[in-house]
């Protein structure tokens, strides 16, 4: 199965770069551009084409239909030679196919939104009571839940899973869309993030979830090349891919599973379950004291600045670059401790909890540490 998630990040990949291409092209002559000065919390000097987040969502939403179908459609027998593997898996991705058609209905309502959203400004509550009325169908009509353990409560149980489970996607969707401030950063964090959580579904023999996550790393390589350049980005991705990144990293993490007590070789005590949290400290780091800075000023949490983490580090003297190559590798630093977070003992597990807080708290510090003159 790794050599054929290597195989769909490659697709993904080789799909998005020459759209991304055409984009940029298109961006230009549809005047899909983001304007210098247009949001606040970006800063650009020239008109960047903002249709980046359409080449990313369909490298990532075509396979994904395409291969719900042919699950769907070819006999177990069609899967011979590099697909063989999959030949074992097929009742179960066919069990798949309600959910995973869920999670792209949901990705495109997400998407649609965002390219109305980077055209004219919807409002923060519109886009908010959107993005809740969607999650909630998924939680609600397509299992989307975290916490299942709760079940055993009765219907208290299942609506705390059901109510966890959209606050979950919701914060999630919107941690990358506030991290999409400087080039490369929101891309760069979510194919981490996607990376690790690939890693991680690869060993627990979750292939629905690891195609997704090699689906979605691809795609966000692709978009880099363009996106993260010394000469500035050459497009950017806008809420139309921001907000899908976001409920697809929230699906996956949702989607995993870390507590499985019947099965000691995939699974470790309760504290699995906090595996999102460490993989994703980074961004909720992010949107955490963005929106507590706000809050303490009196204003909006959704009101644009240039207060998040990368800007407060860029402020500090470090480049707009270093800053988002720092950001990056602290959350790579947190997120490799969270793979075998579901294999580890409690001790163990409780070691790489105190390094994603000790990390955190490193950022926190050289972010308070006073620039010399």
């Amino acid at each position: 199965m790794l050599t054929l998630c290597l195989a769909l990040m490659l697709v993904a990949f080789a799909i998005n770069l020459p759209l991304t291409w055409w984009l940029i092209g298109a961006g230009r002559r549809w005047g899909r551009m983001d304007q210098p000065g247009a949001d606040v919390h970006k800063h650009h000097a020239s008109a960047v084409p903002s249709t980046g987040g359409i080449g990313i969502t369909w490298a990532i939403l075509l396979p994904v239909t395409l291969a719900v179908v042919a699950v769907n459609v070819l006999p177990a027998e069609t899967y011979t030679g590099w697909l063989a593997p999959l030949a074992a898996h097929i009742d179960g991705l066919r069990s798949h196919t309600p959910m995973a058609a869920g999670v792209i209905v949901a990705a495109v309502i997400f998407h649609v939104m965002g390219l109305i959203d980077d055209r004219r400004r919807l409002g923060p509550y519109l886009k908010l009571a959107v993005q809740f009325l969607v999650a909630f169908i998924l939680a609600t009509f397509f299992d989307m839940r975290v916490l299942h353990l709760l079940d055993q409560y009765g219907f208290v149980g299942e609506s705390a899973s059901v109510i966890v489970s959209v606050l979950w996607m919701v914060t999630i969707a919107n941690a990358i869309n506030f991290l999409d401030n400087m080039d490369g950063l929101s891309a760069g964090v979510s194919a981490i993030a996607a990376a690790i959580y690939l890693a991680a579904t690869l060993m627990g023999g979750q292939w629905f979830v690891a195609g997704l996550c090699a689906l979605l790393v691809g795609a966000l390589l692709a978009f880099l090349v363009f996106n993260f350049q010394r000469g500035g980005a050459k497009v950017f991705m806008g809420d139309g891919g921001s907000l899908v990144i976001g409920l697809l990293l929230g699906v996956i993490t949702i989607r995993t599973t870390y507590v499985n007590p019947g099965d000691r070789e995939t699974a470790s005590g309760w504290y699995a379950v906090l595996m999102p949290l460490v993989v994703l400290a980074v961004p909720l780091y992010d949107i955490t004291s963005v929106t507590l800075i706000r809050l303490a000023q009196g204003k909006s949490p959704f009101f644009p600045d240039q207060q998040h983490f990368s800007h407060r580090l860029v402020k500090k003297g470090l480049t707009k670059r270093t800053a988002v190559i720092v950001i990056w590798l602290a959350a790579l630093a947190t997120g490799l401790g969270g793979v075998m977070l579901n294999r580890l003992e409690g001790w163990q597990a409780a070691l790489v909890m105190a390094q994603t807080l000790a990390v955190v708290a490193v950022l926190a510090i050289l972010e308070r540490t006073k620039r010399s003159p």
